[in-house]
């Protein structure tokens, strides 16, 4: 970033103070927003965000000190310094803008159990996970996922892959993506398993088939996006062809992107191979985690074509170890970053997980600057897109995509002093700094307030959703 833009940004964030809090204009949606909430999304309108320190993600446009963006009908018309749009002016003066964060793999459904896994074995993640998600409902799966589909737009993400493999029935994928709906996010649903079901049982296709039939009745007018989650060839130990390729092969028949976890653990050697031998990857299949990838089988995936997600939030704190992400861009291989469990990480900020990544690949490589702050922005913005097949529509500030975008306010204690704002929105950004959160041209966040949802509501009745499942399963 060259020293001019820098100065002009700071001196934008300096009269920041002098606006106020928010540095917007008031109107009836903030109104909203202060107030509680409403049951129903905003309409998508005409609004121009201006003299804001834009970060387009897009290699062609760059930064742009003192820009502005323009948005109509949830599609951006226009980024750039004198850029004259219709509609509502927001003032942007000391905002950073930028494309929201994109989440590729987040077991939404089990957000209930935030930070419940203890710390000895028997109530470790995956006993634990298993025991209680057998007595979930459909209620449950819903509020969970509504719980974590809320925090994600509070702290910033406007893309969710909700990685439901608790789908114990058609009603059970259905609430997960009802809740998906209601809060308005852009998500795609990848419709699993349940909890329990045996690694020589194939799992029943009913409730896929039957999202499938009718998607468009579900994809809230094309937010929500259908794929597979899908067991693999691995879990505790081989799973038989005869189980895991009826799954693979109706997901294919069905025309919708697969996931799978593979390659977890740095132990859990030799199984990305098996896959690829098995044609079981592609440009629909994207692998999950894949730490114990050989250098031979890194080349395997990106001769497939297969993006990645890791999840260094979780892979540190349940010890499977490093993510190999500076090997896989090295190579090209689309990469992006995800929440994976709040079960595991308790927040579910993923900036907080994108400077982890930084962080850690810096400590493989005993160096202050084997990543930059900026590559591990692309990470969560335009890589998580690319990671997701969705990059030709969300993922950077460019003229023709989605309106999906954030303003962060570095009017706060933790962001006060402006510096360089890359490392400034990667080191210091929390919720609270997210002032504003755009979906599809829908503002569902303004002045640090949801403005679609009823917050203590979806709090309640999470809370009692929780304590259904702690009386059904005896836990104390």
């Amino acid at each position: 970033m060259c020293e001019l833009c820098r100065r002009s940004f700071i001196r934008g964030a300096v009269a920041l103070g002098a606006a106020g809090v928010t540095g917007l204009v008031s109107s009836p949606l903030m109104a909203q927003a202060q107030s509680g909430g409403a049951s129903t999304l905003p309409a998508r309108g005409e609004f121009t965000i201006a003299n804001a320190y834009v970060m387009t993600m897009d290699s062609a446009l760059g930064d742009i000190a003192g820009g502005a963006v323009h948005v109509r009908n949830g599609e951006i018309v226009a980024v750039g310094t004198g850029v004259t749009g219709g509609g509502q002016l927001i003032d942007g003066t000391g905002m950073i803008v930028m494309p929201g964060l994109v989440d590729t793999h987040w077991h939404m459904w089990n957000t209930l159990f935030r930070s419940f896994a203890g710390d000895k074995p028997e109530e470790g993640y995956f006993p634990t996970v298993a025991r209680f998600g057998q007595q979930m409902t459909p209620d449950d799966v819903f509020q969970s996922t509504r719980l974590a589909a809320a925090e994600a737009i509070n702290s910033g993400m406007t893309f969710v892959h909700s990685w439901c493999h608790n789908v114990r029935s058609t009603a059970h994928a259905e609430a997960d993506v009802r809740a998906l709906a209601e809060v308005g996010v852009r998500a795609r649903h990848s419709c699993g398993w349940p909890q329990g079901l045996p690694d020589t049982q194939s799992a029943d296709q009913a409730p896929i088939d039957s999202l499938a039939r009718d998607w468009k009745s579900w994809s809230n007018e094309g937010l929500i996006t259908l794929g597979m989650a899908w067991r693999g060839q691995f879990r505790a130990g081989p799973i038989k062809p005869e189980v895991y390729q009826p799954e693979f092969d109706n997901a294919r028949k069905l025309g919708l992107p697969i996931t799978v976890h593979v390659a977890s653990a740095r132990k859990a050697v030799n199984q990305i191979e098996p896959l690829y031998k098995a044609k079981l990857m592609g440009k629909d299949v994207q692998l999950i985690h894949t730490l114990s990838a050989s250098a031979a089988e890194l080349d395997m995936i990106k001769e497939s074509g297969s993006p990645v997600s890791v999840s260094p939030g979780t892979e540190l704190r349940i010890g499977y170890g490093y993510p190999q992400i500076s090997e896989m861009l090295a190579k090209g291989i689309p990469l992006g970053i995800s929440v994976d469990t709040s079960a595991l990480t308790g927040s579910s900020n993923l900036f907080g997980v994108l400077k982890l990544a930084r962080d850690s690949e810096n400590a493989k490589a005993e160096s202050e600057f084997k990543m930059t702050a900026r590559a591990a922005l692309e990470l969560g913005t335009i890589g998580g897109a690319r990671s997701m097949g969705m990059d030709d529509r969300i993922g950077s500030l460019t003229p023709g995509k989605r309106a999906d975008l954030i303003a962060i306010s570095p009017n706060a204690l933790n962001m006060a002093v402006v510096t360089d704002p890359a490392h400034l929105v990667l080191e210091a950004t929390g919720p609270e700094n997210v002032d504003t959160v755009v979906v599809d041209g829908r503002i569902l966040k303004r002045g640090g307030k949801l403005a679609a949802l009823d917050t203590p509501k979806v709090i309640t009745e999470a809370r009692a959703a929780l304590a259904g499942v702690r009386e059904r399963t005896k836990w104390r």
